[in-house]
């Protein structure tokens, strides 16, 4: 089935934003189960040749197609003094978070400025938003280093974008610069994004750092890469 509809693809049969047969359709006319016809689906969507549009079916790709998600990025504050992020999205905690100690690895140190090995405070969360529609993983590394000295030496650090205060309260004007890149998920990011097979994510690492330019803190989103555009203003 796949192969089937991988040449009507390529030889125009099917155009670019046209939809395929319906799920019904293609296991009539192959005589085979719906998850088989989901799963000859799932490598047309690993190939790039297809994407689903949720409500309407799967449609053939076309390079001019618009995503149905569109994430603005970036962080401001509210008069009242409260860190928000652009997209307006309230995250809701749908596990309780993992606090723990982690020595910070190389690819981490080297985006924080630190030592590899140094010891750092890793919040590390599956968040739902939209009655659980979306779903990212988050996870926040703040080194040991840029609490000597402070309040927070000996107790919680809050949450983000709770964390933004306490930095702000600690005397530092913060500003923040992301990096995104698509890759594939790892088989336990892949079930807790519910991931088809063959789709990536985003990776999207966020650094926080002070008026000097000396990073306090590394967030981490791990985002369904399937039908979203990040947007950043310039």
């Amino acid at each position: 089935m796949a192969d089937y509809l991988r040449e009507r693809i390529l030889d125009g049969t099917f155009p670019a934003g046209q939809p395929l047969p319906s799920e019904e359709a293609l296991a009539k006319q192959f005589q085979v189960t719906r998850p088989t016809v989901r799963q000859g689906l799932t490598e047309l969507r690993a190939s790039g040749l297809v994407e689903p549009i949720m409500g309407r079916g799967t449609f053939v790709r076309s390079p001019h197609s618009r995503p149905s998600l569109t994430r603005k990025r970036g962080v401001r504050r509210t008069e009242q003094g409260e860190y928000v992020e652009a997209d307006g999205i309230r995250w809701t905690d749908a596990e309780s978070a993992a606090v723990t100690r982690t020595d910070a690895p190389l690819a981490i140190a080297d985006l924080l400025r630190i030592p590899p090995g140094e010891p750092m405070i890793t919040h590390d969360v599956l968040q739902t938003a939209d009655q659980g529609r979306l779903r990212q993983l988050h996870r926040t590394y703040v080194p040991f280093s840029v609490l000597v000295g402070t309040e927070y030496d000996d107790r919680p650090l809050p949450a983000v974008p709770e964390l933004y205060r306490v930095f702000a309260d600690l005397g530092h004007e913060v500003s923040f610069t992301e990096h995104v890149r698509p890759r594939m998920p790892l088989p336990d990011q892949a079930q807790a994004l519910r991931l088809p097979e063959g789709v990536p994510l985003l990776h999207i690492t966020r650094v926080t750092v002070n008026q000097k330019g000396v990073p306090l803190a590394l967030e981490e989103f791990h985002l369904p890469g399937e039908d979203l555009e990040v947007s950043y203003p310039l």
